[in-house]
């Protein structure tokens, strides 16, 4: 049954001179016989671009969906308002997977009588995922039409697009919901539509449902009509001017908690019946986080509700549509006992990430998907900003430091790709959502914000906000903005800036003039890479060079010189001294600079607190030193710097810049470390290292190592206590201890592991143990026949998804092939194990000794079959590549990967991550052959 809408509004005046006052009025006809082209049906096509022309501008569309949750298919109609840009003969949209069944076109005439409009030829390029609306006369440049048109579809097996997904009750019913995730090119998967982030529109909904469920959509249902026969239509607000990646709807018949912010916006946390009651950490956290924003951006949520809704299967971790977002349960539900501290941090972060972006992305959005960073580096950006401010005792500031080793990991390898970065095909657009889109685009605006001043940073994002509200922007465009608070001529005589309450000493180089943002910030945006910055003292002079860091290719190395060529930086350094603690600046903007110190100084430590995206190396005698304070007196540095020394120590040892001996000989200090993010860094890298070598099955360096590990740091183990008490840090480093000690075999780990373990069964489950600890003790009681099997029948059983991921990580560590294939073969099965943990599930399998041949074997052998549940370059299928073969360090295991690369041809081989999992795999082999007898020998010396 079709859905019969139509809407024409005074709006499409406004809207009209809104596009005149850009400039997209268009002189010259884009669609010539120049740009035909040919597709699958052999019928003209007659536009030959990916990205749709600009003939045709979007001004409004009325939607109305109805999907059949019991055939899985849906039907719909749609009425477009259009504006000609040039005169035309085709409407070229996008759509995919949808049948169209009728097309009509109605003239502003047609629209105040009772023409029935004229029909429209529908040409298909199911590559290109576009269509053209032929029209039998020519549009004319300047007026407005309505486009109509039916089509239905099936609901998507996967996660994209209008999709199923479903649910178990507590008493064993499946039940359906139908939801969508548009982002980035999904939503002409669900309605023909103008598919690009530019084309910006209203939208009318209307859904269609049965009586049994509710729908959501962006904006509050504004009236419900019957129709007969058990159907109900609800009509949705008319929305603001969005994408349409940010378009959402849902049918489901879920329960919610809602709640009114101290502005009147209405918020609303919904979850599936049996989980309904853990929503309540979520409402509370999204009130407080929307509050804040609408305070920090001086900008009012535009919308008058939010609502926050658990879907049961759901690929990634949240998509931020506007109104409307959508999470995998995870991301949003908080059960007390089952949820551990990192659960509550993580449910925390999510929300806090997903409701910035109804700031950046919604309100303001990249123009095209080159610059998503602009969405997702802001939005990992504003958890750090919003977190401190709000919750202050989840200390997010020291987990932050993640956003900076993840980053740095990935720009590192020559694989990388520039933060701004060219993309085209869907594919190439899915790539774009990495660790450097959002990592590592939040870590060069937290080094501006610290260059800047906070003050002026905010002021600048604020003026941004408010010039491109309901339009899209450029990156050039945010530095624009940033200058703009403080002109060069507020600056020139060196006068404080009247935006800050501080002169904005670092906004100038060493020469006194002004750096200008856009020159350097175009440095860490259009190129790849990660500097190294090379410091060496002498006298009162430090000397300063910068190159590239790459790991796994050395300076020998003939391909090292090209490599460094044509890279360079503008970086705004910071240091301190051994004379003093007075924060300085300097801009380094040239390969090699030299700096005057007043006197002589015994040590000097750049990056301050780990607010540059750089790395250090301490040339001569540099961390000879450093190892020396730190032996004596670690407090000298900042629990900010003495994590960024260990990171620098280690990544340094894996670019051939120091010995592996020497960075280890600076964790010896950790024994007497305070404080638990330090501790947990420098210990981190022991661990890896121990586990390369039991992946490796070099047995007697590893056992030499958990001796060392068990040793130095047994003092620390021990005062651990198996309760959920103390800060954030406390807890979280309570749960990582354990969780290693008792891998590491520690007996009195086993011993009390063990005897929860036995307590938690004998109650049938009931017993409530401390939430930092499930994983542990689960892990410890998985090594049993008898554990194992009853670990997954309470997975199967339980409604926390909190609890669900403990215990599956628990079952991944089992050393028998028959139950990590069993795993597996229900992760495929997509029952008892949701197919949207099947990545992780492989990642986590891949992970242990037992597991990875097995994990890696199986991705080889059914490919096909992992493409038929996932696109090409989903977060999953790019999790799935990466983390069955990231581990492997040998040339056998190299040449395995490179030859079931190349076998994939175009089912795979383009993606970017087969580059990034080659590198890493021959980064792995260089480090063992240069490191292997360095850490052998080390360990002797040292037990």
């Amino acid at each position: 049954m079709a859905c019969l809408c139509r809407r024409y509004s005074l709006l499409i005046l406004l809207q009209i001179l809104y596009i005149y006052s850009l400039g997209f009025y268009a002189r010259t006809n884009e669609t010539n016989k120049e740009n035909e082209t040919f597709p699958t049906d052999k019928k003209p096509f007659p536009w030959n671009s990916l990205k749709l022309p600009r003939v045709i501008v979007p001004l409004h569309y009325d939607l109305c969906i109805h999907p059949d949750l019991s055939t899985f298919h849906f039907t719909g109609q749609e009425t477009i308002e259009i504006f000609v840009r040039t005169n035309t003969s085709f409407i070229i949209l996008h759509s995919k997977d949808l049948e169209i069944t009728s097309s009509v076109l109605l003239s502003k005439d047609d629209m105040w009588s009772s023409t029935p409009g004229k029909k429209l030829q529908v040409l298909e390029h199911p590559a290109h995922e576009q269509i053209a609306l032929q029209s039998p006369e020519e549009l004319v440049v300047g007026q407005v039409y309505l486009v109509t048109i039916e089509f239905h579809g099936k609901l998507a097996d996967g996660f994209d697009g209008f999709y199923k997904s479903s649910y178990k009750t507590h008493g064993g019913e499946t039940r359906i919901i139908a939801t969508t995730d548009f982002e980035p090119t999904s939503a002409r998967m669900a309605f023909p539509c103008f598919d690009e982030p530019s084309f910006k529109a209203n939208f009318s909904i209307k859904i269609r449902r049965e009586k049994q469920h509710i729908a959501l959509s962006n904006m509050p249902k504004i009236k419900t009509t019957e129709l007969g026969g058990g159907l109900l239509e609800d009509h949705f607000d008319v929305t603001v001017k969005m994408s349409t990646y940010l378009v959402a709807y849902v049918i489901c018949d879920f329960k919610s908690l809602e709640a009114t912010t101290s502005s009147g916006i209405k918020v609303s946390v919904y979850a599936s019946p049996d989980k309904w009651d853990q929503t309540r950490y979520a409402l509370n956290a999204a009130v407080k986080l929307l509050e804040f924003y609408e305070k920090h951006f001086d900008i009012s949520f535009p919308l008058p509700k939010l609502d926050l809704i658990a879907v049961p299967d759901f690929q990634s971790g949240a998509m931020e549509n506007w109104g409307l977002i959508t999470y995998r349960e995870t991301s949003l539900l908080y059960d007390p006992k089952t949820s551990s501290a990192a659960d509550k941090l993580w449910v925390t972060k999510v929300i806090a990430h997903e409701l910035a972006h109804q700031w950046f992305g919604n309100l303001v959005t990249m123009e095209w998907w080159n610059d998503i960073w602009l969405n997702e580096g802001f939005a990992r950006f504003m958890e750090l900003v919003s977190l401190n401010a709000t919750y202050p005792e989840l200390q997010y500031e020291d987990f932050f430091m993640n956003a900076y080793f993840g980053a740095i990991a990935r720009d590192s390898l020559n694989s990388s790709h520039p933060i701004s970065n060219p993309a085209e095909t869907p594919i190439q657009i899915n790539e774009m959502f990495d660790t450097v889109s959002y990592d590592k685009g939040a870590c060069i605006l937290k080094m501006l914000q610290d260059f800047l001043s906070k003050q002026v940073f905010q002021k600048g994002v604020i003026q941004y906000l408010k010039k491109y509200s309901y339009r899209n922007a450029k990156t050039d465009d945010l530095w624009n903005s940033l200058a703009d608070i403080c002109p060069e001529g507020d600056l020139s005589s060196g006068s404080f800036c009247f935006a800050a309450s501080r002169p904005i000493s670092s906004a100038f180089s060493h020469d006194g003039s002004l750096t200008e943002i856009k020159e350097m910030m175009n440095t860490w945006t259009h190129q790849k890479g990660i500097p190294l910055v090379l410091v060496k003292c002498e006298g009162n002079t430090i000397k300063l060079r910068q190159e590239r860091f790459l790991k796994g290719v050395f300076e020998e190395d003939p391909e090292w010189a090209n490599l460094q060529s044509r890279y360079f930086w503008h970086i705004p350094l910071t240091y301190i001294t051994s004379s003093s603690n007075t924060v300085h600046r300097h801009v380094l903007k040239t390969k090699t600079d030299s700096l005057k110190l007043k006197e002589g100084v015994a040590w000097v430590k750049f990056n301050v607190d780990m607010n540059g995206y750089y790395i250090v190396h301490y040339e001569g005698n540099g961390w000879d030193n450093i190892i020396t304070l730190l032996d004596q007196n670690h407090t000298l540095f900042s629990p900010q710097d003495r994590v960024n020394l260990i990171h620098n120590a280690f990544e340094l040892v894996s670019a051939g810049r120091l010995s592996l001996d020497r960075a280890l000989d600076l964790t010896r200090y950790l024994q007497h470390e305070t404080n638990n993010i330090v501790f947990l860094k420098g210990l981190g890298y022991l661990e890896s290292i121990y586990h390369v070598m039991e992946r490796r099955n070099i047995s007697s360096v590893s056992e030499h190592l958990k001796k060392y590990i068990l040793r130095s740091f047994k003092p620390v183990i021990d005062r651990q206590t198996w309760n959920d008490e103390g800060s954030v840090s406390d807890r979280m480093l309570r749960s990582d201890l354990l969780l290693l000690a008792c891998d590491l075999r520690y007996s009195p780990c086993l011993q009390k592991a063990n005897e929860l373990f036995s307590q938690w069964m004998g109650s049938g489950g009931n017993l409530d143990l401390p939430t930092d600890l499930l994983k542990t003790v689960y892990s410890v009681g998985a090594q049993t026949g008898a554990g194992w099997n009853y670990l997954l029948k309470q997975y199967s059983l339980s409604v926390s998804d909190a609890e669900k991921n403990k215990i599956l990580y628990a079952l991944t560590t089992s050393r028998h092939h028959e139950k990590l294939a069993k795993l597996i073969t229900l992760g495929m099965e997509g029952e008892v194990i949701k197919t949207q943990n099947l990545a992780i599930l492989l990642h986590a399998i891949a992970r242990n000794p037992e597991g990875q041949r097995l994990a890696w074997n199986f991705v080889r052998e059914n490919w096909k079959k992992l493409l038929e549940k996932f696109e090409l370059a989903s977060f999953s299928i790019r999790t799935i590549i990466f983390g069955t073969t990231s581990h492997f360090s040998s040339r056998d295991e190299l040449e395995e990967v490179k030859i079931f690369f190349k076998s994939l041809n175009n089912q795979g081989s383009q993606l970017k991550i087969t580059r990034v999992v080659l590198e890493t795999i021959t980064k792995n082999i260089r480090w063992l052959e240069k490191n292997l007898s360095s850490l052998r020998n080390w360990l002797l010396n040292n037990l």
